[in-house]
């Protein structure tokens, strides 16, 4: 995907599939999640367990174009779009393997998160910095 730098790939399981026999649509968010999970993990090279940077969902805006299946290998792309003060927005889609066409795309906004003091804190500078040097290319 043209502006994408990551994704990971996962199969739809049957119990993610409605009566319709489709995908239940809040399962889409979790596909998001874990996806964004591994963003950080294996596109920042970035350990939860060493670091005290965490954050939050604030917004998620979805839009489904059609519909996944049982058994459909789905590849969910994300690219950090944006970072603010506090913020960071996350541009998903989802295509099923060796597709284009979207059948999801997603704007999500994140807030840095202060565990200790349970409030939004600036994103820390090491973060931006993996995340502006991984979206321009660049090796981390």
């Amino acid at each position: 995907m043209d502006g994408y730098r990551f994704f990971h790939k996962l199969k739809v399981r049957y119990s993610e599939i409605d009566g319709q026999k489709i995908v239940f649509n809040a399962h889409y968010l979790t596909y998001i999640d874990v996806a964004v999970t591994e963003y950080f993990h294996e596109g920042l090279n970035l350990n939860f367990s060493e670091t005290d940077f965490d954050f939050v969902l604030a917004k998620s805006t979805l839009e489904y174009k059609q519909p996944a299946r049982l058994n459909d290998w789905l590849t969910i792309w994300c690219k950090m779009s944006k970072i603010g003060n506090t913020s960071m927005t996350m541009n998903c889609l989802i295509t099923r393997e060796e597709e284009v066409e979207p059948i999801l795309l997603a704007e999500i906004i994140y807030v840095s998160f202060d565990p200790v003091m349970k409030n939004s804190r600036p994103v820390p500078d090491f973060v931006r910095s993996k995340i502006e040097a991984f979206e321009s290319g660049q090796k981390l």
